[in-house]
C-alpha cells in the first residue's frame, strides 16, 4: 500500500540578532509624536520615575507607560528599569537622555530663532546658577529676573541650581542659555562678563579641636593638619586647598555638603560668608581666623560664543549686567 506523501516540512527562519533587529529600528525620519515620546521620557527621568512624572505632565500613569513602550519600540532598546525595586535608566537610557537634551535644547533653539524673526519673546529660557547665592547681599539676580519678567512676560524661565562643571557642560551642549558661576577658568567657547563677589571663610563648628581654642598664632602650616573638607571639581575652593596644600580629607559637591560635614564637627571647610551666617547666629560654626583664612569669589555671567545668544537669551543677559551695574 502506497503511503501519503508527507507535507514538506520547512524550518522555521532563525530570530535575527539583536543588533539586526536594532537596526531596524533605529529613527528614520523624526515626527512630532517622536518628540513628544522624547519629551515625555525626559521628564520620567529628571522626576525619577512614573509617579513623579504623572503629576508633571499630568498624564495618567497607564499612558505614560504605553508611551514608555512605544518609544523603546521605536528606538529598538529597553530605556529603563521600571518595577518594585523602583526607577533605573539602562546604559542606553543613559545615552538616550544625554542625546535627547541635546536634541530638545536644539529645537528651542529654533523656536527661539523664529520668534526673532517675529520680533517677538516667548519659549523657554533656561537658566543654570551655582548653588547659594540667593543670601549673598551682592547677588541681584532676582532683579534681573524680574526687570526681564516686565519685559518678556511670555517667556517660560526654567532655572536650575547645579554644579559648576555641569552648568559649563550644559551651556557648551546647548541645554543652558545663560550660566552664573564663580569665575575659575575660561574656555574659547564661552563668553564670560563679571556679576559680584562673595567672601569665603574657614570654618568649624561645634565639637572640633579647635571650637574653644585661640587661632590667632594659626598658619596654614598648622591648619594642614586638621581634617579638610572641600569641593571635588575644579573650582576656586579646589584652587585655594592645592595653593596652600590642604590635603582634602573629605569630599563635598556642593556648599550644603561642605556645610553638612564642618557641622560633624570633624572637618574644616571653606563657606560664603553670607551662608554660613545663618550657622553662626545659631552658635553652631565660628570663622577660623578670618583675617588669615579667606579668599574671594568672583561670580560671572556666561554664555556661548557661537551661536550668539537668541534675542530672549540677550534680553536676560542685558537685565542680569545692568542689575549688578545699578548695585555697582
Amino acid at each position: 500500500m502506497r503511503m501519503p506523501a508527507r507535507p514538506p516540512v520547512f524550518a522555521s527562519p532563525p530570530h535575527p540578532p539583536a543588533a539586526a533587529r536594532r537596526a531596524r529600528a533605529v529613527l528614520g525620519q523624526l515626527s512630532d509624536m517622536d518628540l513628544r515620546l522624547l519629551q515625555v521620557f525626559k521628564s520620567v527621568v529628571e522626576c525619577g520615575g512614573m509617579s513623579a512624572a504623572e503629576l508633571e505632565l499630568n498624564i495618567g500613569t497607564s499612558t505614560l507607560s504605553r508611551h514608555m513602550k512605544d518609544l523603546e519600540t521605536r528606538l529598538g532598546m529597553v530605556l529603563c528599569r521600571r518595577g518594585r525595586a523602583g526607577f533605573a535608566l539602562t546604559p542606553e537610557g543613559h545615552q538616550v537622555y544625554e542625546a535627547t537634551l541635546q536634541l530638545l535644547g536644539g529645537v528651542d533653539l529654533f523656536r527661539s530663532r523664529i520668534d526673532d524673526i517675529h520680533a517677538r519673546m516667548g519659549g523657554n529660557l533656561e537658566i543654570a546658577i551655582f548653588d547659594k547665592t540667593v543670601s549673598n547681599p551682592q547677588a541681584q539676580i532676582h532683579r534681573a529676573i524680574a526687570q526681564f519678567h516686565s519685559q518678556a512676560p511670555d517667556v517660560n524661565l526654567q532655572l536650575h541650581v547645579s554644579s559648576i562643571n555641569a552648568i559649563e557642560r550644559g551651556l557648551m551642549d546647548g541645554r543652558f542659555h545663560v550660566g552664573i558661576i564663580p569665575a575659575h577658568r575660561s574656555s574659547a567657547s564661552l563668553v564670560y562678563r563679571d556679576l559680584f563677589a562673595e567672601n569665603m571663610q574657614l570654618y568649624c563648628a561645634a565639637g572640633h579641636d579647635l571650637w574653644e581654642q585661640q587661632h590667632q598664632a594659626l598658619d596654614w602650616e598648622q591648619l594642614r593638619s586638621y581634617p579638610f573638607a572641600g569641593l571635588g571639581y575644579h573650582s576656586p575652593n579646589m584652587e585655594l586647598s592645592h595653593s596652600v596644600r590642604l590635603p582634602r580629607a573629605a569630599t563635598g559637591f556642593d556648599q550644603e555638603s561642605i556645610a553638612t560635614l564642618i557641622l560633624s564637627g570633624c572637618f574644616l571647610g571653606f563657606l560664603p560668608d553670607h551662608y554660613a551666617a545663618s550657622f553662626e547666629n545659631q552658635g553652631l560654626m565660628r570663622a577660623v581666623r578670618p583675617e588669615r583664612f579667606h579668599y574671594r569669589c568672583q561670580f560671572v555671567a556666561m554664555w556661548r560664543l557661537s551661536p550668539a545668544p537668541s534675542r530672549v537669551a540677550q534680553a536676560f543677559i542685558d537685565c542680569l549686567l545692568n542689575a549688578h551695574t545699578a548695585v555697582d
